[in-house]
């Protein structure tokens, strides 16, 4: 750690602070919102849990580096976690086009066309 210099310091440390700010928004989201019973809820948890997790990898390889074994898990879980985040983009943009076409056909119905 000694050998850390500014950047990775202030890189752990805003990556820190991203977990944290992860971290709160899936714990209030859990306790003031029924999430779970919408697909548009259930990925906003699981892309704010993906990010978090991101987050404390970066934190994690910061101080860490120098343990080849625990670089080897860290690797290995960033692959599933960067997956995750490429799943939950996908989902998003066919929930995005989803709404709009659900939106389209609203207008479509009120406006008589």
């Amino acid at each position: 750690m000694r050998g850390l210099g500014v950047d990775a310091w202030m890189n752990a440390v805003m990556s820190a602070l991203g977990a944290v700010a992860c971290a709160v928004f899936v714990i209030t989201y859990h306790l003031r919102a029924t999430w779970w019973r919408s697909e548009v809820g259930r990925n906003q948890m699981a892309f704010a849990a993906t990010i978090g997790l991101l987050c404390l990898y970066t934190v994690l390889v910061t101080f860490l580096q120098n343990d080849e074994c625990a670089m080897l898990v860290l690797r290995s879980l960033s692959i599933l976690v960067r997956l995750a985040v490429v799943v939950l983009m996908v989902q998003r943009t066919r929930l995005l086009l989803q709404a709009q076409r659900q939106n389209r056909t609203r207008n479509d119905q009120t406006t008589g066309v």
